[in-house]
């Protein structure tokens, strides 16, 4: 293990980033579990699944995978879709709910930490390190590959993919750790991060008249 690993600015990474990615994993989660059951299915309640307690659901290999990678997922929240009016439409609302979480987060983080910024604080890094890691939550979580959210939005859409869904769902995580590993998805989701957040920076210095983005233009996430 190399000696540079535990550095003050690698343990100050992971004491503002741990908290992060605990309350990104258990917020994405709750929303799923929430709109599922508003829309009237029993089962993430029945499940204990409306909860913001992390240890509810966390995945051991999703978390690994976000804290080493910025990308990753928790256990995925059980539901019944028998119980919705429309089950295509419901089904798409729960599925996108966790990653319209995570970036309804990031936006929250990010506008403390211009608060933070703008009175010249340092007290406002951990909002920025919320951002960005619910902004790379989000956007992972949208890829269409079992089992992440995207592969249920895009069977509903497209029906037809069903037959390739079920030939590559028994392969799923071995070929989501291949990617994450040899770093293909790396390039196109730091484009999709960092249009993210630059575009919700711009609201941000808008609406707290900042003039200039404090750590470039996002092309780190």
């Amino acid at each position: 293990m190399s000696r540079h690993l535990f550095t003050w600015d690698y343990l100050q990474s992971i004491i503002y980033t741990v908290p992060a990615i605990l309350l990104a994993i258990s917020c994405h989660e709750f929303a799923h579990a929430y709109v599922s059951y508003k829309l009237g299915d029993p089962t993430p309640k029945t499940e204990g699944r409306l909860t913001l307690n992390p240890l509810t659901h966390l995945d051991l290999w999703g978390t690994l995978c976000l804290v080493l990678f910025r990308m990753g997922w928790a256990k995925p929240v059980r539901i019944n879709t028998s119980y919705y009016k429309d089950k295509k439409k419901g089904t798409i609302l729960v599925s996108l709910a966790g990653p319209m979480m995570n970036y309804l987060l990031a936006f929250i983080g990010m506008l403390l930490y211009g608060i933070f910024y703008k009175a010249q604080s340092g007290f406002g890094i951990w909002f920025y390190y919320l951002a960005i890691i619910n902004i790379g939550l989000g956007t992972f979580n949208l890829i269409p590959l079992p089992p992440l959210d995207g592969s249920n939005v895009l069977l509903e859409l497209l029906p037809k993919a069903k037959y390739i869904y079920y030939k590559i769902r028994p392969y799923a995580m071995p070929i989501l750790f291949i990617c994450l590993y040899t770093g293909i998805l790396r390039v196109p989701l730091e484009l999709v991060n960092s249009a993210v957040m630059n575009g919700m920076w711009a609201i941000v210095k808008i609406l707290l008249n900042i003039a200039a983005f404090p750590y470039g233009t996002g092309s780190y996430l």
